[in-house]
């Protein structure tokens, strides 16, 4: 009996490490957390290519932390916690915050510069250090309906307009349909958060910042000019809608309804315009101002938690997912620029079917001036976008406001 015992536990023995070695192997695996936001349509690009990853390094597996909203809210609780994730998707505007607080690693060895827009490293680079790798540029142009400038027989823009052409031709792009003494098509499209209005400024030699992101600038006659003349589009020439008159509807569903003819934005419109305009359209430059058109360019990128116990795993994974080929594969879809010169003037980016002058965005980028920031700079656009509310509305010029404005961020 004894000797037929053991045998059967010896075959049990064997059965069960049959039956579980995956699961014993998987607990071997090093587990790597990844932050990003994103849409649906984002995040559907990007987990093939962490499948991907894994499937290339068998022995490191990617948790996903997909955070849609509110993200940074909850990624500033996550280090609070200690909870940091290993590999963290951030932006210009948030990185010198963590880089104070000393919560990222050095990146600096695993770059090479020349790969890259340097405006893109420039976002990410404190103290000659680079603390992110890009994945992505993000700046604007103007977005123009081709079928409208045909029926009003305007020429298309080009690289040599003036922010003066812009509002004039603006204007002739307006149009009373319904005889009641209001437009309800408009030339332009308006809107007031801080990216949309800044290439007027910095276009014509003003700022919110100084170059070393230590001083305000705001305060001053180029500066004020500058959202005068914003506001004036809207207020005083009625050739884009005010507040009243848009509603609830955004500039994109404006555009594609075809109610303003020309409006300013980023390339994440593309895809969206790629499949539901119902018009001939396309892009083009920024116009020019006294200094030139000069766009804020701002970045996203990878950066490594300091306090990772990963760091080998997770740099290898940085530098995987901003590859040449991953960037490719992320800017089929119309989403993103690419940071790395090599994939932005891939097929990839230039040859889709719209727009036809996508190199405008790379134009803009070489053309364009990083954007100055500090760790306060979120708190500082918040609190401007509300100071110049009335300004934006036609009650109040921006040289009414701007002194105080700049006294309270000073204190900042």
């Amino acid at each position: 009996m004894k000797k037929l015992f053991l045998p059967v536990i010896f075959v049990l023995i064997i059965l069960c490490f049959v039956l579980f070695k995956h699961d014993f192997f998987a607990d071997k695996k090093t587990v790597l957390r990844f932050s990003s936001w994103g849409s649906q349509s984002e995040t559907a690009l990007l987990l093939p290519l962490i499948k991907e990853f894994e499937r290339k390094n068998p022995d490191i597996k990617i948790e996903f932390l997909h955070i849609p909203q509110n993200y940074f809210q909850k990624l500033h609780l996550l280090f609070a916690s200690n909870l940091a994730p290993d590999v963290v998707f951030l932006n210009n505007y948030y990185a010198p915050k963590y880089v104070k607080a000393g919560l990222l690693e050095d990146l600096t060895p695993y770059i090479k510069r020349n790969e890259y827009f340097e405006k893109s490293l420039e976002g990410f680079t404190f103290n000659s250090k680079i603390y992110a790798i890009p994945r992505d540029v993000s700046e604007v142009v103007v977005y123009y309906n081709k079928d409208i400038f045909k029926k009003k027989n305007i020429p298309y823009p080009d690289d040599d307009w003036t922010i003066s052409d812009y509002v004039n031709i603006a204007g002739k792009l307006s149009e009373d349909t319904n005889n009641d003494g209001k437009n309800d098509i408009w030339g332009s499209g308006y809107e007031t958060d801080t990216i949309f209005w800044l290439p007027f400024l910095i276009s014509n030699g003003a700022a919110i910042l100084s170059d070393d992101g230590q001083k305000v600038m705001i305060n001053s006659t180029a500066a004020a000019k500058a959202l005068n003349l914003y506001s004036d589009i809207a207020n005083r020439y009625h050739a884009a809608p005010q507040k009243s008159q848009s509603a609830s509807l955004t500039m994109a569903q404006l555009f594609l309804q075809q109610k303003i003819a020309m409006h300013i934005s980023g390339r994440w419109l593309v895809p969206k315009y790629r499949s539901d305009a119902e018009f001939d359209w396309d892009v083009v430059r920024f116009p020019k101002g006294t200094n030139g058109s000069v766009v804020n360019i701002d970045a996203s990128g990878y950066a490594v938690s300091k306090a990772s116990k990963h760091k080998e795993e997770a740099i290898a994974f940085v530098e995987y997912i901003s590859s040449k080929n991953c960037l490719k594969t992320l800017s089929k879809s119309g989403l993103i620029v690419p940071a790395r010169k090599d994939a932005a003037y891939s097929d990839s980016f230039l040859s889709q079917e719209a727009p036809k002058n996508a190199v405008a965005f790379l134009k803009t980028v070489e053309t364009g001036k990083s954007t100055p920031v500090n760790e306060n700079y979120q708190k500082i656009t918040d609190e401007l976008n509300i100071i110049l509310e009335p300004v934006f509305l036609g009650k109040k010029k921006a040289e009414d406001v701007l002194p105080s404005a700049a006294e309270k961020f000073n204190r900042f």
